[in-house]
């Protein structure tokens, strides 16, 4: 059980590379997984490795806003208290988030720093600075689907400085980054329906 809490508090720190929402909850069959959205989480040794792809029907560029909109990010991404882009230069960013969840009477805080790199409109690359992990980088792809949507796929690989359990944990892992990326899409879904609630992001 504490394992798991600590899983809680290690996720959130993934939230540039992937954009980060967790439940507060232990692992459960997701109602949202779909055959429109895959994710595959493994452990190569001490290293979690996490691929997605998701489909979203919304042009490529509402997926680019959501995806980069760092300065608002706690106002859609569940347990985001705050996110705020602290420095640019060009395409480069460092984004600080803090970030808290809480496992019944148990509440924890996190707070990371990550460097950003922007391809626009196609690619964001990022990296940890500061934080609870040894290591982590992520890369999200954004591609046309040839009919007016979108295709979101991202990879990414992270060192966490705890132990994770084999099963428990990358299944744990796993059914929360369905569940973030679920939440990203709704977003990208309300701004494309709603065009005048759409916030800026980063261009």
């Amino acid at each position: 059980m504490v394992t798991l809490c600590k899983l809680h508090v290690l996720f959130l720190g993934l939230s540039l590379g992937v954009p980060l929402a967790l439940a507060q909850a232990p692992p459960r069959a997701d109602p949202h997984a779909a055959s429109d959205l895959v994710v595959h989480v493994k452990k190569n040794g001490a290293t979690i490795i996490v691929d997605v792809e998701m489909a979203v029907q919304v042009p490529p560029l509402a997926a680019w806003d959501v995806l980069t909109d760092y300065d608002h990010m706690a106002q859609f991404v569940t347990n985001v208290q705050a996110s705020k882009i602290t420095d640019r230069k060009g395409n480069t960013l460092v984004v600080a988030q803090k970030s808290g969840t809480s496992f019944g009477v148990l509440k924890f805080s996190f707070d990371n720093v990550r460097e950003v790199e922007l391809v626009p409109h196609s690619e964001v690359r990022s990296k940890l600075i500061s934080g609870d992990m040894k290591a982590s980088a992520f890369t999200t792809r954004i591609v046309s689907d040839g009919g007016g949507g979108a295709r979101v796929f991202n990879h990414g690989e992270f060192v966490p400085t705890m132990w994770v359990p084999p099963v428990v944990g990358t299944a744990f892992l796993e059914a929360e980054t369905r569940k973030q990326f679920h939440e990203l899409r709704n977003e990208m879904m309300r701004r494309t329906m709603t065009p005048k609630a759409a916030m800026p992001a980063v261009q």
